[in-house]
């Protein structure tokens, strides 16, 4: 496989160090593994994830700021989704490395 090559500013560096710090995070990650099943209001993320509600907001008021996930009211409530398709290439591909690494690793035990 063949790396592409980007001259990156340091500016764009950190960007891209900032969005991966935010996704760095283990409940920030059950958040998102949560919406990739579809919306989901803060009680349905609390369910999902077993998080408390101000753990589950803190953590939604981040992923919105980096622009991971957006909301919308609906009526009392607040439903998020992920805001970011690139958020499901970037999971794929992790957890197919991930996949590979064990296979690997299994291979070399046995």
């Amino acid at each position: 496989m063949k790396a592409r090559s980007k001259n990156m500013t340091p500016q764009a560096i950190e960007l891209v160090a900032r969005r991966f710090r935010v996704l760095g995070e283990p409940a920030r990650l059950a958040i998102l593994n949560a919406l990739m099943k579809g919306e989901l209001s803060v009680n349905g993320l609390v369910e999902a994830t077993g998080l408390s509600q101000a753990n589950v907001s803190k953590h939604l008021a981040l992923l919105a700021d980096s622009g991971f996930v957006s909301r919308r009211r609906q009526g009392l409530f607040a439903i998020y989704r992920i805001a970011d398709a690139s958020l499901f290439k970037l999971c794929d591909l992790m957890c197919s490395s991930i996949a590979r690494r064990l296979g690997e690793d299994l291979r070399e035990v046995s």
